[in-house]
């Protein structure tokens, strides 16, 4: 079994059982940063979407106001002028064929793949390597699109990708804890509207049932929404 460090099973017991307004849970995280390192900040969704139904996926990107604290390695998968363009925009790995076979040989050392459209058929190659790790590149989240650079450059900022799980639940980092409450306040603010706007249309009853926040070593507090 799992065990719990003295300073987690010492937050536990200070853990809250009503739902806090979102900057009082903001404040109550921040308060259990007792690690050395500094910590994200989660936000999770738990949404009343049937997770088996595709019309009822919830998938997609958002940049976030205050970016998450992190500088992500970002891979572009294109040819052409795009390639130069691709680097000056911050990727770190840019070629097709031969960094298509890169991968294809177990180098993962990147957060985030970008591809342009005519690379999918080379790119497609990779969905058993890449799809497990979530880095598989994809309309839907932005990250197979002809303005490649553009796209290097936002996720390199920190525009993170999410999705569903089996529960209906969706996880996103919102930043870390040493940032202003008035930041995350922000962030978080940002992801759970974004999320409300996804609402698909054939979900019946309540769609955003519960929202909480936690840090990466810390209990989570869950938040009063309207």
């Amino acid at each position: 079994m799992h065990s719990r460090s003295k300073r987690y099973n010492k937050d536990v017991k200070k853990v809250v059982k009503e739902k806090l307004p979102l900057p009082e849970a903001i404040e109550k995280i921040k308060d259990w940063a007792s690690t050395k390192f500094n910590q994200t900040v989660e936000c999770v969704v738990h949404l009343g979407i049937d997770a088996r139904q595709a019309d009822q996926a919830i998938r997609g990107s958002i940049s976030l106001p205050h970016g998450i604290g992190k500088t992500l390695h970002v891979i572009a998968f294109c040819e052409g002028d795009d390639v130069e363009k691709a680097l000056a925009a911050g990727a770190s790995e840019v070629g097709s064929d031969e960094l298509v076979k890169k991968v294809q040989d177990g180098w993962l050392g990147f957060d985030v793949a970008i591809a342009h459209p005519k690379m999918m058929g080379q790119v497609g190659k990779l969905g058993r390597i890449l799809g497990p790790q979530g880095k598989m590149p994809s309309p839907k989240s932005g990250t197979v699109t002809p303005n490649v650079a553009e796209a290097v450059k936002d996720y390199a900022a920190g525009k993170v990708e999410f999705r569903h799980d089996s529960g209906g639940n969706v996880h996103v980092p919102v930043g870390k804890l040493d940032f202003e409450p008035s930041k995350l306040l922000d962030n978080i603010t940002a992801f759970i509207e974004q999320i409300r706007k996804m609402r698909p249309t054939t979900t019946k009853g309540t769609y955003i049932k519960k929202v909480s926040i936690c840090a990466t070593m810390s209990p989570s507090v869950e938040v009063a929404i309207a």
